[in-house]
């Protein structure tokens, strides 16, 4: 956490010297920064393990922002496209989804980013935490389901979160 005061703070420190405080302005900050601290603390950091794993995560989160972002797109197509067509393709149901996810908030995260994406709803964990029931719009191939839940959306978070 301090790893990314220190880049928020030299983003601004940027955007003061470019007279402007704009987004722009703010992400090339931000980036520029964020490449020097690439440079400058894996090179002279005693505790090179906090460095690495700030500079390895941050990169993470881009890439699972823009992945959920194309998700919550997908899903707003079938669900929309579903809606709007005189047939019924809904095949609903539960599935019992075995995750990985260890804490409360590994597995509270999991469960409201499942929430939040369109025809899918996390309902319960069970007692021993480590099966997460989700209630889904389009059940196809249960199997299929639960295999694109862990390894893309779980994989993703548990790299962000661990």
């Amino acid at each position: 956490m301090k790893l990314f005061a220190i880049n928020l703070l030299l983003a601004l420190a940027w955007a003061a010297l470019m007279g402007e405080l704009t987004v722009t302005t703010l992400l090339s900050g931000f980036v520029i920064a964020y490449l020097i601290m690439c440079l400058v603390f894996l090179k002279s950091s005693n505790n090179r393990s906090e460095v690495r794993s700030y500079l390895i995560r941050f990169p993470n989160i881009i890439r699972f922002f823009f992945f959920y972002v194309a998700e919550i797109l997908k899903s707003n197509i079938q669900v929309a496209y579903d809606i709007l067509t005189p047939s019924f393709h809904m095949r609903p149901g539960v599935i019992a989804l075995p995750i990985e996810a260890k804490t409360d908030a590994e597995i509270t995260v999991l469960a409201n980013l499942i929430s939040m994406t369109p025809g899918t709803l996390s309902l319960d964990v069970s007692k021993d935490r480590k099966t997460l029931f989700v209630h889904a719009m389009f059940i196809d191939d249960p199997a299929l389901l639960k295999k694109e839940i862990t390894e893309q959306l779980e994989r993703r978070v548990l790299e962000i979160m661990r």
